[in-house]
C-alpha cells in the first residue's frame, strides 16, 4: 500500500508539473516580428553605429528600419540587410569582408513575421560599377551615357527590365515563408538633383550625364512600384520626400556625393536621410498594420 501511495504521489507531481509548464508557456505565443531586408540603401553603410553581426554588411543601428521599429506595433525587430546585396543574396549566404558571411536573408522569415520591409534591385543593375564609371575629374571626358546607350540599345534599361522578374520571385518567396506578413517594398531616394544638370565638379558627374542617370533612377523606381502592385505589396516611394536633399545640396543633403562630408558611404544615404524617410515608412506600416 505504501509503495502504491508513493507511486500515485509521484505521478500526480509529474502531471502537475506538465500542466504547470503548459500553463506557463502555452499561453504565450512567440512575438510578432518586423523583418528588414535589402541592400546598402537599407543597411546604412558607415553611418554610426555599425553592427558587428557581421561587420562586413556595414549595417547601422540608425538606418531607417531601426528608426521605424519604435514607431510601429510589432514586438520584435530583425534587420538582415547587407551592403552589396542582390536578390540572389536573399536565397544564399552573402560573402562579406570582414566575415563571417551574412546568412540568406530569407532565413529571417517565419510564421511569426508580421511586417517585412525590403529594398533591393540597385545592385542587380550594377549600381557600384555605374557610380565608378560615371564619376570623372576630367571635364572634357566624353561621359558615361555612351557606354550604355548605343546600337539602338539602352543597357541600363535592359538591366532594369531583367531585374523585374527577380523582384517577382522575391515577393512570392516572402509570401511563402511569411504568410501572415504585411509586405512593403521601399524604393530609392532622389540621388541626383530633380532638375538641372548637377553640380560638377562638386560632384564629378558630367552635366551631360545627369539627365540620363536621373531618368534611370526613376525608371528603376517605376519598375519596383509596378512589381509591388503586381505582387500584392505596398510600395513606399521615398523619392518625392527626398527631393531637394540630393547629393548636390551642401547643407541639406540626405545622400552623400562621391566624397562624403558626413559619416556615410559615397553616393549613399546619410543619417539625415535615414531619419528623413523613416517617418514615412512607419506611417505606411501603421496604415496597414492595425494590431
Amino acid at each position: 500500500m505504501r509503495v502504491r501511495a508513493v507511486r500515485r504521489a509521484v505521478a500526480a507531481a509529474l502531471v502537475g508539473g506538465v500542466i504547470a509548464t503548459v500553463g506557463l508557456t502555452g499561453c504565450e505565443p512567440p512575438p510578432d516580428t518586423y523583418v528588414a531586408m535589402g541592400d546598402s540603401y537599407v543597411a546604412g553603410p558607415l553611418i554610426p553605429v555599425q553592427s558587428t553581426a557581421p561587420l562586413g554588411c556595414l549595417r547601422s543601428n540608425r538606418n531607417y528600419a531601426s528608426l521605424v521599429k519604435p514607431k510601429i506595433r510589432v514586438a520584435k525587430f530583425v534587420d538582415v540587410s547587407c551592403s552589396g546585396a542582390t536578390t540572389d543574396d536573399f536565397w544564399a549566404a552573402q560573402d562579406v569582408q570582414p566575415g563571417p558571411a551574412n546568412p540568406p536573408q530569407f532565413d529571417a522569415l517565419n510564421r511569426q513575421t508580421k511586417v517585412v520591409t525590403f529594398g533591393i534591385g540597385g545592385n542587380d543593375i550594377g549600381f557600384t560599377s555605374i557610380v565608378i564609371n560615371c564619376g570623372t575629374s576630367l571635364p572634357n571626358d566624353p561621359g558615361c551615357k555612351g557606354d550604355y546607350v548605343h546600337d539602338g540599345r539602352d543597357e541600363l534599361s535592359e538591366r532594369i527590365a531583367a531585374t523585374a522578374p527577380k523582384i517577382d520571385r522575391v515577393l512570392k518567396e516572402i509570401k511563402r515563408r511569411a504568410p501572415r506578413a504585411t509586405i512593403l517594398l521601399v524604393g530609392y531616394p532622389t540621388v541626383l538633383p530633380e532638375t538641372g544638370t548637377g553640380c560638377y565638379p562638386l560632384v564629378p558627374v558630367l552635366p551631360a550625364d545627369v539627365p540620363y542617370l536621373r531618368a534611370k533612377v526613376k525608371e528603376l523606381n517605376a519598375m519596383l512600384r509596378n512589381r509591388a502592385a503586381a505582387g500584392g505589396a505596398t510600395y513606399i516611394d521615398i523619392a518625392p520626400v527626398s527631393v531637394g536633399h540630393d547629393f548636390c545640396q551642401p547643407l541639406a543633403k540626405w545622400v552623400e556625393g562621391l566624397t562624403p562630408t558626413t559619416a556615410a558611404a559615397p553616393v549613399h544615404p546619410n543619417a539625415a536621410g535615414m531619419a528623413g524617410w523613416a517617418p514615412m515608412v512607419a506611417a505606411a506600416i501603421n496604415r496597414v498594420v492595425t494590431s
